[in-house]
């Protein structure tokens, strides 16, 4: 089994649930995919990841800007 025991096991389950957890969460409320978030794990690629979700518009908000430009009332 790799030499690894059952608490590095665990570290690493831990480790991974609280970033691509969140990374997820944050792409899919963002209009992506939530497989996205797996890229989290990936160093170098989180990096990348999050300076992509920074600065590129989200789907959401290109639709709330087209749906604004209609001139429907959003609630």
């Amino acid at each position: 089994m790799l030499g690894l025991g059952l608490p590095e096991l665990v570290v690493m389950v831990v480790i991974v649930a609280i970033t691509v957890v969140p990374a997820s969460r944050i792409c899919a409320k963002a209009g992506y995919s939530m497989w996205l978030g797996a890229l989290a794990i990936v160093p170098g690629v989180n990096v990348a990841l999050a300076f992509f979700l920074a600065f590129v518009p989200w789907p959401i908000e290109r639709e709330l800007e087209r749906v604004r430009q209609q001139g429907t009332r959003v609630m």
